[in-house]
């Protein structure tokens, strides 16, 4: 009796195993086998997830992947022959994730045994593998799993790493062909024996003996069976192992297992940290700046894996011993000391689990970080300040100075002076030779007024009327400070930053009084500020007030006052200098005019109007037509320009009322038949009726009578 098993990787699903499954038996040697027999539908039996357990229980494996185990089982009775049997399973393929092959997703597998004369006289037993290769393999972590073998008969095993074999291929999955083909996913045991070929291992990083590659390489030792080592690279590969059955030093049979190896990142569960620095050598530095009680915060995770926790201080080379995940430590005074915190220590069944923490408690002098300011609270300028530190280490080694959001330094006496007015936050950061830092913030009450008023009008001669902007450059100021200004004109403001109108000409004197919110004050007078000259203001009209394209010489006639030159523009297809010109609009459309009047002063004026020039429909509409295809009035059809005309509609009726033609064509005229197709229509009167929108969107009707001759 034998027994194959076949184990598939699964992610997210069950796997898909063939059920029922067909096997191969062979006879013959080397590379000569003849086909004895199929051992047809073999259904799978104790379908069985593999524990995907790193046999470390404070490493975490990722629960993306998966694998199942599948047991076919039959007897089969054969003669004892001088040849060996050769039991097969076909299938294809393997994962396209597969990174030591070339063409994994193409690859099929063979999953043999072999039974040699030898076996067969002495009844022999295959050797069993003791345990299934672990699914998942840690990154960077030793492998170390025993895949030895026992044999019940006693036969000597040896272990070596060898090349699996694939069979089959894509036909009737991916491929075209039929599936049961020696290329097909599921290969016909009659059609395709051995030998197989061997899988192609992607070359020069991967081989039958390197099937992980990677330095140094993983190994797998002969006598014990245990694989070894440690992967350095993420990924699948596929790992054939051989174990070699010697009975009294002459080889009887040899066991093939064909397997994949996950290696990915895992994650280590116990971890010790504590909230301190973390130096480059490892090492927790804790660093206290003049107290000697310290608080130690333990980080340390996962706590579901962690069973205790031992603390052991050096303190003048007495040991002081904690077992609480946080401790307080009273040191006997200044110093460096040494210390350890260890994750279950002492629990051999947790002995992988153990994690330590390195700690150097450096307990150094008090620093004290202090200073003074000096400032005329009522006038703007720079605020003095003055340090006041001290350190038991010595002098002050470092300054960070922060003034509310508008500055900084790093100087030990500075003075600044802020823009903007306000309750001002000001942190100074002193640090002592031991990196000891300490603050002091201090709220300074900052509403001077400014030491000059300064304002920047956009112009300084206006023309009337003119729109002046007074841009206040002063500082500091914000609109918590009371402003009066006087414009000269006898009006007044209260904005930082005025706009102001001046209407009539002039020179004007501005005043401006500040007055900051603790009640300050400053006034300044700019006289002969701001000078409004006058304007002109233009004007013109035109005639034809509706021109077209006919009449399309349109007349401009100024009634603009104040001026001394002009500037005439057509849209941009003319200009004129003149102060009564005409223009011609040679096109149809819609047409900017502007005239620009230029007083003495300097000040210019500007009118504008939009004239439109439409085109003219003319229609004409004959009497009478005689279709008679003579070439002299066939067809009767409305004669003039149609541009620019929409929504065109001619017809025709007879006595009756019955219509007998009807166009949207403006270039369709009638023929004297039904809709110029059907049947001819009889001498007489008939009635038009013609319908259109003409270019201003006005509807036009016209109606009226023709005569048909014939």
């Amino acid at each position: 009796m034998k027994s194959l098993s076949q184990c598939i990787e699964i992610v997210g699903v069950e796997a898909q195993f063939d059920s029922p499954a067909n096997f191969g038996i062979y006879r013959g040697q080397g590379n000569s086998w003849s086909f004895v027999r199929t051992i047809a539908n073999i259904r799978v039996e104790n379908v069985s997830d593999i524990d995907i357990a790193t046999g470390n229980p404070c490493i975490l494996v990722p629960v993306n992947v998966g694998v199942q185990k599948g047991v076919y089982i039959f007897n089969v009775r054969l003669p004892i022959i001088s040849q060996s049997y050769f039991i097969s399973y076909q299938r294809c393929c393997r994962n396209n994730t597969i990174l030591n092959l070339i063409n994994p997703g193409g690859t099929g597998a063979a999953f043999t045994t072999e039974i040699t004369p030898d076996a067969q006289l002495s009844c022999n037993n295959s050797p069993t593998f003791n345990g299934f290769p672990p699914v998942v393999i840690c990154v960077n972590r030793p492998i170390n799993f025993d895949h030895s073998a026992r044999d019940i008969d006693g036969d000597s095993l040896v272990y070596e790493f060898c090349s699996p074999v694939t069979a089959g291929g894509t036909d009737g999955a991916t491929t075209p062909g039929s599936p049961a083909s020696c290329t097909g996913v599921t290969p016909n045991p009659q059609s395709c024996p051995p030998p197989y070929q061997e899988v192609v291992f992607a070359a020069p990083n991967f081989s039958f003996d390197k099937p992980m590659g990677g330095n140094p390489v993983v190994f797998i030792n002969s006598k014990t069976g245990i694989i070894d080592g440690s992967p350095n690279l993420l990924g699948q590969y596929v790992v054939g192992v051989c174990v070699r059955e010697y009975r009294k030093g002459k080889l009887i049979g040899t066991l093939k297992r064909d397997f994949q190896f996950n290696v990915t990142t895992c994650e280590v569960a116990v971890n010790a940290d504590l909230k301190a620095q973390l130096e480059n050598n490892g090492q927790y530095s804790v660093n206290s700046c003049g107290a000697f009680t310290i608080d130690f915060i333990n980080l340390s995770t996962d706590t579901r894996y962690i069973q205790n926790y031992y603390w052991e201080f050096d303190i003048k080379g007495q040991k002081k011993i904690f077992d609480t995940r946080n401790v307080t430590v009273t040191f006997p005074g200044l110093g460096v000391y040494e210390a350890k915190m260890i994750l279950n220590k002492d629990l051999p069944a947790l002995a992988e689990c153990s994690d330590t923490a390195s700690i150097t408690v450096n307990v150094y002098p008090s620093i004290k970080t202090d200073y003074e300011f000096a400032y005329d609270t009522c006038v703007a300028g720079p605020i003095l300040f003055k340090d006041k530190s001290v350190s038991g280490a010595g002098p002050i080694q470092k300054y960070t100075w922060r003034f509310d959001n508008e500055g900084a330094s790093s100087i030990k006496n500075p003075a600044f002076e802020f823009e903007k007015p306000g309750l001002k936050s000001v942190r100074l950061i002193s640090e002592d030779i031991n990196l000891c830092k300490d603050t002091m913030t201090k709220a300074i009450n900052y509403f001077p007024v400014p030491s000059l008023i300064i304002i920047e009008p956009n112009t300084f001669t206006g023309c009337q009327p003119a729109t002046i902007f007074f841009n206040n450059l002063s500082t500091p100021i914000d609109e918590t400070y009371k402003l009066e200004w006087d414009f000269g004109d006898g009006t007044t403001g209260t904005a930082i930053s005025p706009t102001h109108v001046f209407n009539e000409t002039g020179t004007y004197a501005v005043k401006l009084k500040l007055t900051s919110p603790i009640g300050c004050q400053t006034f300044k007078t700019w006289p002969s500020l701001i000078k409004v000259v006058p304007s002109p203001k233009a004007a013109f009209s035109y005639t034809p007030e509706e021109p077209n394209l006919s009449d399309n010489t349109v007349d401009f006639r100024d009634e603009s006052t104040g001026g001394v030159a002009y500037l005439w523009k057509f849209d941009s297809i003319g200009v004129s200098l003149i102060k009564n010109p005409s223009f011609t609009f040679r096109d149809t459309g819609v047409f900017n005019v502007e005239q620009i009047v230029l007083h003495s002063s300097g000040c210019s004026d500007t009118a504008r109007a939009v004239i439109s020039i439409y085109p003219v429909v003319k229609l004409f509409m004959p009497n009478a037509f005689s279709p008679n295809n003579d070439g002299l009035n066939d067809v009767f059809i409305p004669i003039g320009s149609f541009f620019g005309v929409r929504n065109y509609n001619f017809t025709i009726w007879n006595r009756w009322g019955d219509k007998v033609f009807d166009t949207n064509e403006t270039n369709v005229g009638w023929n004297g038949q039904r809709n110029n197709s059907g049947a001819t229509a009889s001498p007489g009167v008939y009635a038009y009726l013609l319908e259109y929108i003409d270019p201003l969107g006005n509807r036009q009707l016209l109606k009226g009578y023709c005569t048909l001759v014939r």
